[in-house]
């Protein structure tokens, strides 16, 4: 097919592999990528989020993990029907076409992107919490703690977003699922060593904040733009079923600690990232906000790449490194304002969660497998299942999307 040829970059738009290129990974090494592709920024929001919906809303958060994990093994079926297959955009080309290609990369590259722009709320967030109180002096204008902070951040992460090899990018993304090992470990030392106990009980269901907890929960599981490639990148391809399952447990296990601790600990009071509610003279307190620091600075660059990449592709230049550099820096300064102008962390969040994860991780993967698969539209099991998860996807999408930009517009 000529586009995936054409926009064979895009076959590394998801995922800086750590192998070189023509080398398979081991099923251990792809499990790995894999948990550390779901463990991200979301284990940070996750307590957040079950303290809107309350306990019993946890039972979403399994229930949302195993529609992914469905969804994903649904990509997989999509790679085996056709071997031209390299990334999700291919999935959404061979289904419907050079607008189904067009529609997927939209809503990568929309995730991504406020992805980008959620770091830079979350760094503004953290070094206000180490630093209060703090202000920066920018051509004689004063700008408060956290819109300097982002500022500083953009500046420090700039020269990194330059480099346009995924093979040096990669070693900025290691680490990942050790950062979210280590900050769930700090939280439970402050509960368990820091005075802060497990002693809240906390609402049983509150159903007016389902909307925002079950766009969270979605949110942490939308790794599905990089399921394909990391498939692709197997040594045995036939294992990559097994490699979803060791991740979706391995993340889910995580995601539920650090949920219950949070929860315990702080209750109805716990701030949209549970760091944020750390008693901050505690050493603990500062490894985990400086371990949360750490793993932004370094998958910011990795996440706007593909961006970056789709857009040099689109409109060629001449002097290719210097258009290079004012793309990515156009994209920052971008994410900048967007970051300064909307500093909500968990509702930027929900947002992504409920329109862009949603549709990503449930919709689009069962609409092109029904179309590339004709034996899975017969009435039958599997039929009913995929019709579930677009009914549950579309109604959560609808209803958490609605929700989270209303409270957006609200704190405005």
């Amino acid at each position: 097919m000529e586009h995936l040829k054409a926009e064979g970059v895009e076959s590394q738009n998801q995922l800086p592999q750590l192998e070189q290129p023509g080398q398979g990974t081991t099923f251990l090494k792809t499990c790995f990528n894999g948990v550390n592709t779901l463990s991200g920024v979301g284990i940070l929001s996750i307590p957040y989020a079950l303290s809107q919906g309350g306990w019993l809303s946890l039972l979403f958060l399994f229930l949302v993990a195993i529609l992914c994990w469905y969804t994903g093994l649904l990509l997989q079926r999509c790679m085996y029907a056709n071997p031209t297959i390299k990334n999700y955009p291919d999935i959404g080309e061979v289904a419907f076409g050079c607008k189904g290609r067009a529609i997927v990369s939209m809503f990568l590259y929309l995730e991504l992107y406020l992805v980008a722009v959620a770091f830079l709320i979350l760094e503004g967030d953290n070094l206000d919490k180490l630093f209060p109180d703090m202000g920066f002096k920018i051509a004689g204008l004063k700008v408060r703690g956290k819109q300097g902070f982002v500022l500083l951040t953009a500046l420090i992460i700039l020269p990194t977003t330059w480099l346009r090899s995924f093979s040096i990018l990669s070693y900025f993304s290691v680490g990942g699922v050790m950062a979210s090992v280590i900050v769930v470990g700090c939280v439970f030392w402050a509960g368990a060593f820091d005075g802060v106990g497990f002693h809240e009980g906390g609402k049983l269901l509150n159903v007016g904040g389902l909307p925002t907890t079950i766009s969270l929960f979605t949110f942490c599981y939308c790794g599905h733009a990089v399921f394909p490639t990391l498939c692709n990148s197997m040594k045995d391809r036939s294992q990559f079923s097994k490699v979803l399952l060791v991740c979706f447990v391995t993340s889910t296990i995580n995601y539920g600690s650090m949920a219950i601790l949070g929860y315990l600990m702080y209750g109805e009071n716990l701030n949209s990232q549970v760091t944020l509610n750390l008693p901050i003279r505690k050493i603990n307190t500062k490894i985990a906000i400086y371990t949360t620091l750490v793993n932004p600075l370094a998958k910011y660059a990795v996440i706007i790449t593909p961006i970056a990449d789709a857009i040099e592709y689109k409109f060629p230049s001449g002097n290719s490194r210097l258009s290079s550099i004012l793309i990515r820096t156009a994209i920052v300064i971008s994410t900048v304002v967007v970051a300064l102008t909307v500093p909500f962390f968990g509702y930027v969040m929900a947002f992504v969660g409920a329109f862009l994860s949603v549709t990503a991780s449930m919709l689009l993967p069962c609409l092109c497998y029904l179309k590339i698969n004709k034996t899975a539209r017969s009435f039958g099991l599997e039929l009913i299942i995929i019709v579930g998860i677009l009914v549950i996807g579309s109604f959560v999408g609808v209803v958490g999307t609605y929700t989270s930009l209303k409270q957006i517009v609200n704190h405005l």
